[in-house]
């Protein structure tokens, strides 16, 4: 069993991470966030710790940024927007297991200073921002350092944030080139 608490959005994400992993659940039932399920992330958050795993898409990005600023010591795993894509639909209840267990073993936790490594520069130079496959570059390199999608505003900030070091950012970005190539 997972230490931690996973924070999922509903309760089809709860039926799907129990396919993947023996782990406790807790679903924020949407962007409402009522004051009875903060409580319940939050003794969760105090005994055990929490693992923010929200959807890939504009609302999950929401309800990770306001449980990330009550709970800044919060782990964040990503399961990448196009391993959580079916039936017309996207969210955690659409990955698979093998999605979620990946995801899982490549926790970060978000740091309040930014390590300032990264620039707009390093993006653009390597084609992460600024091209017409930009997003789908930022994507999958997203994928292989665990830090989701994001616009490149987003991007740069994950990188900053998440603790990705320089050579990881750099065979990250290699090895998705060379699988272009």
């Amino acid at each position: 069993m997972l230490k931690e608490v996973i924070i999922v959005e509903g309760k089809s994400d709860i039926q799907r991470i129990q396919q993947a992993i023996d782990a406790d659940c807790i679903a924020t039932e949407g962007f409402t966030l009522r004051k009875g399920v903060i409580e319940q992330i939050r003794v969760a958050y105090e005994k055990r710790g929490i693992i923010i795993l929200t959807d890939p898409d504009t609302a999950g990005e929401r309800i990770r940024r306001v449980l990330t600023k009550k709970f800044p010591n919060a782990q964040h795993a990503f399961v990448p927007r196009n391993e959580a894509f079916a039936n017309d639909d996207i969210g955690i209840e659409q990955a698979s297991p093998e999605s979620i267990r990946r995801a899982l073993s490549v926790l970060h936790t978000e740091t309040i200073d930014s390590s300032n490594e990264f620039t707009m520069a390093d993006l653009v130079s390597h084609g992460l921002s600024g091209f017409p496959n930009s997003a789908e570059l930022r994507a999958a390199i997203g994928a292989k350092l665990g830090i989701g999608y994001g616009n490149g505003k987003q991007f740069l900030y994950r990188l900053n944030h998440y603790g990705i070091t320089r050579a990881a950012y750099e065979t990250a970005v290699q090895s998705i080139i060379n699988k272009q190539l």
